[in-house]
């Protein structure tokens, strides 16, 4: 944690990341998150193979308004990465709820992109009355038979895990295959800092290796309890999605349009999977006139 936050200021990326570190400790490991502003909570909730860092334009738009909280999921960013940990969809969940109930966090706008989407719907599937308007970018909440092959290899087994951990073949890619506009150095850099050496990837492949395919995978059981109670969440929705996204394309944008049907939403055709990298500006409007 400390070397990582070092890491930061030596290399100037504190000018990018220029947020107070928190904690709480969760069992024997620190879970790590940004807590930025006074007002109603804004709790953003990041995917694989990103950390806080991804949100980290909206914390410094919004955060002269609102309360922004971004955790890092256990084995993500600031967060400690043990070897030998639960990293599964159910912990993830409880660990977000644990910090809300420790934060006592309520009326919150959600906001969620990639697995942000299963761990956050998994909470307001089970603590609606927490919930005050949710923000969907490119994400999703339910199984679904649709994955990328390359993303399908990387969850295969000890081999997949080890081109995830040995060559970081899914953290690196994701820096240029994310975005349309070309990514600069530093930005990159600040995406690739936690997951740069074997142990501190474990996440990023447990993550993969989480995604439920199969009916007997022990996440379906999960993310099929989370998909059951998504129509009836009452919370005003608001859905922005890259249309260049390679993984979550437009099969699950319209998925959502299937379940949400009376939710405000907009496609950017000229942006990727990190939506919040190509259409910032236009991003942040929208949430802006939505919340407020």
């Amino acid at each position: 944690m400390k070397d990582l936050k070092t890491e930061i200021k030596e290399r100037g990326l504190d000018k990018l990341y220029p947020f107070r570190s928190h904690f709480l400790q969760l069992g024997s490991n620190n879970y790590h998150y940004i807590d930025e502003g006074q007002g109603q909570p804004m709790l953003m909730l990041h995917g694989n193979p990103t950390w806080s860092f991804y949100y980290r334009n909206l914390v410094q738009t919004f955060s002269p308004k609102f309360r922004t909280i971004v955790p890092d999921h256990m084995g993500c960013g600031l967060s400690d990465k043990p070897q030998d940990y639960e990293y599964t969809l159910e912990q993830h969940i409880q660990n977000a709820y644990k910090l809300i109930r420790f934060l006592d966090l309520k009326k919150i706008i959600l906001v969620v992109h990639d697995w942000g989407g299963a761990i956050g719907f998994g909470l307001v599937t089970r603590y609606p009355e927490l919930f005050d308007k949710i923000v969907i970018l490119n994400t999703a909440a339910f199984p679904d038979v649709q994955i990328p092959r390359r993303i399908n290899l990387l969850r295969q087994g000890k081999f997949g895990e080890f081109l995830s951990r040995q060559f970081n073949l899914f953290a690196w890619p994701a820096t240029f295959m994310t975005t349309k506009k070309k990514l600069p150095k530093k930005i990159k850099e600040g995406y690739l800092l936690p997951y740069n050496s074997w142990n501190n990837r474990i996440a990023v492949a447990r993550f993969v290796q989480d995604i439920p395919m199969e009916r007997d995978h022990p996440t379906f059981k999960t993310l099929t309890e989370i998909e059951s109670k998504l129509k009836s969440l009452s919370q005003p929705k608001l859905i922005l999605w890259g249309g260049l996204d390679f993984c979550f394309d437009r099969h699950f944008f319209e998925r959502f349009l299937a379940i949400f049907p009376d939710a405000d939403a907009h496609w950017y055709a000229d942006a990727g999977h990190y939506v919040l990298e190509d259409a910032l500006e236009d991003v942040s409007s929208r949430i802006w006139d939505f919340i407020k």
